[in-house]
């Protein structure tokens, strides 16, 4: 291979199998959280848990092996959303999480991922600190909120610091993507 080819990545490598083990986690996930009882709920935890990792541990492999994908682009951020969304919507069914807080977390991922879709042909715009640190927020959140013990207040400071660090950078990201939008206007030469 010369320096001029590009290394072609199969879409069935351990990056991408882990994003899509990830999908079917989610429905587990959901009917242990539905269903009544300590054991349910610490079972919830345990497929919530197993999920969250695989969300580093993909694009770890992703990066560090070179396994990154078109197909591993879209899906990892929809498999992200959905383990999330699908946490804070149960949360909010249940009644344990305010519906406010799941709309504006949901709305701002909702967003940003159609906003990734649409950059895509134009260019990746890497996870910055604050957005990791927005992960971190929203998974620490949750587990405290699918905990069946816990402390309500340490979980509302959680969630509530998840709800503004989701919130800024979610405007980050789309102040990154208009300036990424006009250097690539310029570079076509629009």
């Amino acid at each position: 291979m010369t320096k001029d080819e590009r290394r072609v990545v199969s879409p069935w490598n351990i990056a991408n199998v882990l994003t899509v083990v990830r999908m079917v986690l989610v429905p587990f996930f959901v009917v242990c959280l539905f269903l009544p009882g300590t054991g349910w709920r610490l079972a919830a935890l345990g497929v919530f848990a197993v999920a969250s990792i695989t969300d580093h541990l993909d694009g770890e492999l992703a990066r560090r092996y070179g396994l990154i994908t078109d197909f591993g682009k879209i899906a990892d951020p929809i498999a992200d959303k959905a383990l999330t969304g699908a946490a804070l919507v149960s949360l909010s069914v249940l009644g344990e999480l305010g519906w406010w807080v799941t709309i504006v977390i949901l709305g701002r991922e909702l967003g940003i991922t159609l906003l990734r879709l649409v950059l895509l042909r134009h260019a990746v715009i890497p996870a910055s600190y604050g957005g990791k640190v927005k992960t971190v927020l929203q998974i620490a959140a949750i587990v405290l909120y699918i905990l069946p013990w816990g402390s309500d207040p340490v979980r509302w400071v959680v969630m509530g610091a998840a709800v503004v660090v989701t919130v800024g950078t979610g405007i980050d990201y789309v102040f990154r993507a208009i300036r990424l939008r006009g250097v690539a206007r310029r570079v076509r030469g629009e």
